[in-house]
């Protein structure tokens, strides 16, 4: 069984993926012809090209261009379900997806368009294909606290229909205690907090989302390797971290995927995940990434199967859906050599 296969079988949740950045330069296209939108690229050749970048905020100013297709709430509906699809074929149980709905409503888009649109392409997925999934919002951390918590209050309608919120965008110049009193507000409201930390930001950034936000999950993480006393806690508290090594290649964050931190980080004991990040724009889904990690740091099955199982116990799902996710991993790892490909 080739890498690939096993990978293919493997079930898996994803816990990193902004909605806005799977638009895929077809589906780009099409919405820009439909909603009259110009833009910068005639085919999906040009904008392919276009997808090299620089460093987190080169990417940033095109992923924010690429927003103005979405208008009404179909579109919202269509990137998110195209999305879900594509999930369910790299064998994603369960889906955890950023929104960030500051980057629409001030262009003057409805809040209501693009929450009804995510959210019924999110009810249309389970009811098709199975997919569970749940809707993490993020603050644009370049805007300030008062419009994050203006943005808590607006959501309150649909606040029965969220996971929680988290906390995105460029980290340079605006650290996490930028947001201390947004994201007190939504623990104390009862929702699931994460924050975008070390990516391109410092070791202390990820300290201060774990000791002054108090969040659930690391996403990214990567710069915690520069504080050893802050990767003995994150493993000794079990505090995940959702990693995004094609995003990180793609951003010039790493160099290599063999520069990638992940296999140290899961070798101490880290609850480490392998997500997608931005995947239309940096050429991989969540399987691309397990196999170029398995190609890149010499991942063998099980390694490949720990990180599917941390994806399980990272998730706010309930427990006897990860309970059954987990066993299901262990099944595959004990069928899939006599029985290659084959899913239950």
């Amino acid at each position: 069984m080739t890498p690939e296969q096993f990978v293919a079988g493997l079930p898996k949740a994803e816990l990193h993926m902004h909605i806005e950045g799977s638009i895929e330069p077809d589906l780009f296209l099409r919405l820009a012809r439909r909603n009259g939108v110009a833009v910068r690229w005639q085919t999906e050749e040009e904008l392919r090209a276009a997808y090299r970048f620089t460093d987190l905020q080169d990417f940033l100013d095109l992923y924010y261009d690429g927003c103005r297709v979405l208008v009404k709430s179909q579109d919202f509906h269509d990137v998110t379900r195209e999305y879900l699809r594509r999930a369910h074929a790299d064998y994603v149980l369960h889906a955890e997806l950023f929104l960030g709905p500051q980057g629409h409503t001030t262009r003057g888009i409805p809040l209501a368009a693009v929450m009804e649109g995510v959210l019924g392409a999110m009810a249309d997925a389970h009811a098709e294909d199975a997919v569970t999934s749940g809707l993490i919002v993020l603050a644009q951390r370049h805007r300030s606290e008062e419009e994050a918590l203006a943005m808590l209050d607006a959501l309150q309608p649909w606040y029965g229909q969220l996971l929680g919120f988290g906390l995105g965008g460029a980290e340079v110049g605006n650290p996490p205690a930028k947001f201390a009193e947004f994201f007190r507000r939504c623990r104390e409201l009862g929702f699931k907090v994460v924050a975008h930390a070390g990516e391109e930001g410092p070791a202390a950034y990820v300290r201060d989302s774990v000791e002054l936000l108090e969040v659930d999950r690391v996403d990214h993480g990567n710069a915690c390797v520069d504080d050893p006393s802050l990767v003995a806690e994150l493993a000794g508290r079990r505090i995940p971290l959702t990693m995004c090594p094609l995003s990180n290649l793609k951003l010039q964050v790493i160099p290599a995927v063999d520069a990638h931190p992940l296999k140290r980080l899961l070798d101490a004991g880290l609850c480490v995940t392998v997500n997608s990040d931005d995947p239309s724009y940096f050429g991989g889904y969540v399987n691309d990434n397990y196999v170029a990690c398995q190609q890149a740091l010499g991942l063998d099955h099980e390694d490949l199967a720990r990180l599917a199982r941390n994806s399980f116990e990272a998730a706010f799902m309930p427990e006897a859906q990860r309970v059954d996710a987990i066993a299901r991993i262990d099944d595959w790892l004990t069928r899939s050599g006599a029985r290659a490909g084959e899913r239950e």
